[in-house]
C-alpha cells in the first residue's frame, strides 16, 4: 500500500509539472513579445489536387489557385499491409478565413510540430485566436494572452479524442496551423474513414436506409481515392482539399447514420485494378452510359473506366432518370453568350489581342461513342475557334455563374438579323463529367436489389474489392 502511495504521489507530481510548463509558456510571452497585435492576413484559397480527373460530381468552377509554400516534410507512403481506412489524411480547410478561432467543448492542448513539446492547454468551449508572424504561428487566448511563437505547425488537438471546431465547424482529429505569406493555414489531419463520414453523405446526397448499397459504394471509392492522394512529397502540406477539386468534406455537422453504417460496412475496403489501388472518378448523372476518360479528359484511358449503359434491362428506362437533371435545357441570350465568350474563351483557346467577338454560329463537329460532345466549332465576329472535351463545360455558363452541367448535349442557335446569334438553346443530358461511377445510377441500381460490389464491378469492369494489401 506504501509503494502505491508513493507511486500516486509521483503521477500527481508530474501532472502538476506538465500544467506549470502550459502556464509558464504562456505567462512567459507576456514579456517578450511586442505591445503591437499581429493581424491574421485572410487564409488562402485552397488548391486543387494535381490529379488531372478529378472524381467528384461537379467539377471546379474556377482556374486552379497556386499551391501554398510548405517546409519540408517527410511524408512516408502508408504499407500496403495496413488497413487503408485507419491511415491519417490531411484535408486543408478553406473554413479559414481572416480571424481564426479554435474551440473544444472539453479543452484545448497546443504542442509544437513533433507533438512531443507542450505549448498551453485551454479550457472547455474557450476559444483561442491564432496569429502569425511570418512563417510562425502562436495561440491568443481569449483574455489575450498568447503562448509563445512556434515554427509551423502548431498543433491544436482536443482533450480526451474530443471534436476540436475551427470557427464553429466541427472536426474529429487535429488542427495542424502553419504560416504561410497570405495568413495561417489550417490542416485537418484526420482518419480516413473518420474523413469518409463526412464526405460519404455529401458527395452521393442519399440519407436513407434503403440506399445503403449504393452509400457502400461510394463510401468504396471514396477511400480509394482518399488513399491514393496521401502524399510523400515533402513540400506539401496537405493532401486533400476540403472543395470539389477532391472530394467534398465539411466535417460532423455533415455526417449521417446512414453514411456511418456504410464506411464501418465496408471498412478497410478499396478498389482495385491488377493488384493495385486505384482512382475511380464518379459523377451525379451519366444520363444514360458513362464515357471513357479520354472522351471527357485529355489523358489516356484506363480498362477499367470504359463506356458502361445504364439502362434498364428489358425496358426504355435507366437506372439514373430518377435523378433531378437526367434531361435539362439551358437557355443563353447574346448578352450572356457574348459575356462568357469573352471572359472564359481564351483559358482553353487562343484568341486575338481584341479578343474573340460576337458569337455568330456554333456547331458540334464531332461525339464521342457515347453521344457527347467531343468538338465544338465557335464562329465569332474575330475567327472560328475549337472547344473540346470537358472544356466547353467552362465556357458555355453565365459569367461566374455554374458550369454547364455534361457535354451530353445538343445545340440550337438563334440568328438576329446581322447574323450574330441571338439566342443559344442547350438541350441535354445527365450531370458531371460521365466518367466512372453514376451516383443516381448506382442508388437506382440499389433500389433494384444490386449490391454494392456488383455496383462496383459495373461502373468499374474488371476491377476487385479488397484491402490495400
Amino acid at each position: 500500500m506504501r509503494l502505491w502511495n508513493r507511486r500516486v504521489s509521483k503521477i500527481r507530481a508530474v501532472l502538476a509539472a506538465l500544467s506549470l510548463v502550459a502556464c509558464t509558456s504562456v505567462v512567459a510571452t507576456t514579456t517578450t513579445t511586442s505591445s503591437t497585435a499581429t493581424s491574421t492576413p485572410a487564409a488562402p484559397t485552397p488548391p486543387p489536387s494535381t490529379t488531372p480527373a478529378p472524381s467528384t460530381k461537379p467539377p471546379a468552377e474556377s482556374p486552379p489557385a497556386t499551391p501554398p509554400a510548405a517546409p519540408p516534410r517527410t511524408i512516408v507512403m502508408p504499407s500496403l499491409g495496413r488497413d487503408a481506412g485507419g491511415e491519417d489524411i490531411r484535408v486543408v480547410l478553406r473554413n479559414a478565413g481572416p480571424v481564426m478561432r479554435v474551440t473544444s467543448p472539453g479543452g484545448l492542448v497546443f504542442t509544437e510540430r513533433d507533438g512531443r513539446q507542450l505549448v498551453a492547454r485551454g479550457r472547455g468551449d474557450e476559444p483561442w485566436r491564432i496569429e502569425r508572424d511570418g512563417r510562425r504561428v502562436r495561440a491568443v487566448r481569449s483574455d489575450g494572452l498568447p503562448t509563445v511563437w512556434t515554427e509551423p505547425p502548431l498543433i491544436a488537438r482536443a482533450e480526451r479524442g474530443g471534436v476540436i471546431a475551427l470557427n464553429g465547424r466541427g472536426y474529429r482529429g487535429e488542427l495542424a496551423l502553419y504560416g504561410q505569406d497570405s495568413g495561417v493555414v489550417a490542416v485537418n489531419r484526420v482518419r480516413i474513414d473518420d474523413y469518409l463520414r463526412s464526405v460519404v453523405p455529401l458527395e452521393i446526397g442519399s440519407k436513407s436506409f434503403g440506399d445503403s448499397a449504393a452509400i457502400q459504394a461510394q463510401a468504396v471509392t471514396a477511400r480509394s481515392y482518399a488513399y491514393i492522394h496521401l502524399s510523400k512529397e515533402p513540400s506539401r502540406i496537405y493532401d486533400v482539399t476540403d472543395g470539389v477539386q477532391d472530394q467534398v468534406y465539411g466535417g460532423i455537422a455533415s455526417e449521417t447514420p446512414a453514411a456511418d453504417r456504410a464506411v464501418e460496412a465496408t471498412r478497410g475496403l478499396v478498389l482495385k485494378y491488377a493488384g493495385r489501388v486505384v482512382n475511380a472518378p464518379y459523377h451525379s448523372t451519366c444520363g444514360g452510359t458513362t464515357a471513357a476518360a479520354s472522351e471527357v479528359w485529355r489523358s489516356g484511358d484506363e480498362p477499367y473506366l470504359t463506356r458502361v449503359s445504364d439502362r434498364v434491362p428489358g425496358t426504355d428506362r435507366f437506372y439514373c432518370d430518377i435523378g433531378s437533371r437526367f434531361r435539362w435545357t439551358r437557355t443563353l441570350d447574346a448578352a450572356t453568350l457574348n459575356a462568357a465568350i469573352a471572359q472564359y474563351l481564351a483559358t482553353y483557346t487562343a484568341v486575338p489581342a481584341a479578343g474573340p467577338g460576337f458569337a455568330r454560329d456554333m456547331t458540334v463537329l464531332s461525339k464521342t461513342l457515347s453521344g457527347r460532345v467531343a468538338a465544338l466549332s465557335l464562329t465569332t465576329s474575330r475567327g472560328r475557334f475549337t472547344l473540346r472535351g470537358n472544356d466547353i463545360r467552362y465556357v458555355l455558363r453565365p459569367p461566374g455563374g455554374e458550369i454547364l452541367n455534361s457535354t451530353y448535349f445538343s445545340v440550337e442557335p438563334t440568328t438576329d438579323l446581322d447574323g450574330s446569334i441571338a439566342r443559344l438553346m442547350l438541350r441535354g443530358t445527365g450531370y458531371g463529367h460521365g466518367v466512372g461511377m453514376c451516383q443516381w445510377g448506382a442508388i437506382g441500381r440499389a433500389r433494384a436489389g444490386q449490391d454494392f460490389r456488383t455496383i462496383l464491378h459495373t461502373y468499374y469492369p474488371g476491377t476487385t474489392v479488397g484491402t490495400a494489401n
